[in-house]
C-alpha cells in the first residue's frame, strides 16, 4: 500500500488526535501551583489547561514519548478540533447517542486491556470508572462531531476525470510524487490437502493433553512445550488480562464460561484448535492460558501434492499446457483460479505486490526467479505467516490452512517514481489527497480569520505549524 505524506497529514489535522505534526517549538513550563484555567477560546468553545494536560497524560499512558514540543502540538490539534466543532454546530451536524456510547466503551476496553483491570484504570486516573466515563463522554461527542465535519469537507472533493488526473500529473513536481518499490506480478496453482485425518489427529492430541492436566500435570508447562501460538507459549500459554472483544467470539465465549482453574473442552477457531484454562475474569475481561494446535499433514500427503505439482510444471515447461489453463482447471484456490491463476489484492484489485505484501514463503519461492519462470513446489499457508493469535485477535480473518503450490513469476516492476501508465490508481489517490489538503488548509485559514480566538500568553513561544493562531 502506498501511503503518502499528504494522507498522514490530513488524518492528523482533521481528527486532531494523532499528533504527527513536527513543530520546532520551545518547551512550555507552567508556574508551580498553577490552577486549572482557560488557555484558549475559539468562538464559544474553550480549551482548558486540564484538557490539554489530560490529552498529554492519555498519550503518555498509551506509550507516546513526551518531548519539548508535545504541548504545542496538542494545543494546535485542539484548536483545529474546536474550529471543526464550531462549524459542525453552525451546520447543525449531529451524532447518535449509540455511536458515542460505542466509542466510549471501546476506549474504556482499550485502557482496561492496557492496564490489566478496571481497578488499575481507576487507580491510574485517580477516579472511579463512572467519573472517567463522564469526563470522556463529552470529549468523544466533540471528536465524533469533528469527524462528521471531516466527512462534510471530504464531500467537497471533486470527482477527478482521467484528463484532470493527467493534467495534475503534468503540473506536479516529479520529485514530490510517491516512490513505488519493486513489485511482482504472480500466478499460482494451489492444492489443499484433505483435512479430515489431520483434524482428527489434532483433536486426539488435545484430548490427551487435557487428560494430562486433569491428572495433575501443569497446564502452563504443557503449553510451553506443545502450543503452536509462539507468543503465548513463551509465557506458558498465558494471554494476559484482556477484553473478550479482542478474541474470536467462540474463544471468548468458551473462556468466559469457565471457572478459574477450569479447563475447556476443545474449541475450534479460524486459528486452529484450542484447550483453554481460565486464570481469572473481571466483568467482560479475562486472563487465560491456552494450547493451540493446528492440523499437520504427514510427509505422504506432502509428497503426493508435490508430485502432482511437479507433473503440472513439467507439462507447462514442455509447452504441452499453459500455466493459465492449468491454474484454471487444477488450482483449488477459488479466487486466483477464476483469474487464470493471477493473484490480485483483495482491497485494491491491483495485480502487483511489494515484497512486504508477500508471505515469507512466497517471496523465498520467487526471489531468484526470472520473469516467466516457475518455482519448485513448496508448502505455505493461505494467509502468510504466524497464527496471529498472540496479539489478541486474528491477523486477517483467513483460515491459515496448509497449502502446497507452485508460483509463476509473471513480471517484475522495478522501483520507480509513480507514473500514469503503470500507477494510475496511485496518482489518482495522490491527487485526491492534494485536493483534500487544500480544502482543509483553506478551511482552517478562513476560520482563523473569521473566528474569535484568544490564546493564553503562556503559549506565546510556540512556533505552530500554521500562522494565524495568535493575533
Amino acid at each position: 500500500m502506498i501511503i503518502t505524506m499528504n494522507r498522514t497529514f490530513l488524518q492528523c489535522a482533521l481528527l486532531a488526535v494523532a499528533l504527527c505534526l513536527l513543530m520546532p517549538a520551545k518547551a512550555q513550563r507552567y508556574n508551580n501551583g498553577l490552577v486549572d484555567k482557560i488557555v484558549a477560546l475559539v468562538g464559544n468553545e474553550m480549551i482548558q489547561l486540564s484538557t490539554l494536560e489530560s490529552e498529554v497524560h492519555d498519550m503518555m499512558a498509551m506509550g507516546v514519548i513526551s518531548d519539548k514540543n508535545i504541548r504545542c502540538q496538542v494545543l494546535e490539534n485542539l484548536l483545529i478540533q474546536k474550529l471543526l466543532l464550531t462549524q459542525a454546530k453552525l451546520d447543525s451536524l449531529s451524532t447518535s447517542e449509540g455511536s458515542i456510547e460505542a466509542e466510549l466503551e471501546n476506549k474504556i476496553q482499550q485502557y482496561k486491556t492496557h492496564f490489566g483491570s478496571e481497578k488499575a484504570v481507576e487507580e491510574y486516573f485517580n477516579k472511579p470508572i463512572f467519573r472517567i466515563k463522564q469526563d470522556w463522554r463529552e470529549q468523544l461527542q466533540e471528536q465524533l462531531l469533528t469527524m462528521e465535519m471531516q466527512r462534510a469537507l471530504q464531500a467537497k472533493i471533486p470527482v477527478l476525470t482521467p484528463s484532470e488526473v493527467e493534467k495534475f500529473y503534468r503540473q506536479t513536481d516529479k520529485d514530490s510524487l510517491p516512490i513505488i518499490p519493486i513489485q511482482y506480478q504472480l500466478r499460482q496453482i494451489v492444492f489443499y490437502p484433505s483435512k479430515e485425518d489431520a483434524v482428527l489427529a489434532v483433536k486426539e492430541e488435545l484430548l490427551n493433553l487435557r487428560e494430562r492436566v486433569m491428572n495433575g500435570e501443569n497446564f502452563g508447562m504443557l503449553a510451553a512445550s506443545y502450543s503452536m501460538d509462539p507468543g503465548s507459549a513463551l509465557r506458558r500459554g498465558e494471554l494476559g488480562m484482556t477484553s473478550k472483544q479482542f478474541f474470536w467470539p467462540m474463544f471468548s465465549d468458551a473462556a468466559m464460561g469457565l471457572r478459574p482453574g477450569q479447563v475447556s473442552q476443545i474449541v475450534e477457531t479460524p486459528d486452529g484448535f484450542h484447550i483453554i484454562q481460565l486464570i481469572e475474569k473481571d466483568g467482560d475481561m479475562f486472563n487465560a492460558r491456552h494450547i493451540l494446535r493446528k492440523p499437520q499433514f504427514g510427509s505422504d500427503v506432502r509428497v503426493k501434492a508435490f508430485n502432482k505439482l511437479d507433473s503440472l510444471k513439467n507439462l507447462i515447461t514442455k509447452d504441452s499446457l499453459s500455466f493459465e489453463t492449468a491454474a484454471t482447471h487444477f488450482s483449488m484456490d477459488p479466487k486466483s483460479s477464476r483469474n487464470n491463476g493471477l493473484l490480485a489484492d483483495e482491497n485494491t484489485g491491483s495485480t502487483y505486490f511489494e515484497k512486504d505484501q508477500l508471505s515469507p514463503t512466497d517471496y523465498n519461492a520467487i526471489r531468484n526467479l526470472k520473469p516467466g519462470e516457475i518455482s519448485l513446489p513448496y508448502e505455505s499457508t493461505d494467509f502468510g505467516s504466524g497464527v496471529g493469535f498472540s496479539a489478541g485477535r486474528p491477523n486477517d480473518g483467513r483460515s491459515g490452512n496448509t497449502v502446497y503450490k507452485i508460483i509463476k513469476l509473471e513480471k517484475i516492476l522495478p522501483a520507480h517514481t509513480a507514473n500514469l501508465k503503470e500507477d494510475y490508481p496511485v496518482i489518482l489517490e495522490f491527487a485526491r489527497n492534494r485536493h483534500m489538503n487544500d480544502i482543509v488548509e483553506e478551511f482552517i485559514s478562513d476560520k482563523q480569520k473569521t473566528t474569535y480566538m484568544v490564546i493564553d500568553p503562556i503559549f506565546s513561544e510556540c512556533t505552530f505549524q500554521r500562522s494565524g493562531w495568535i493575533k
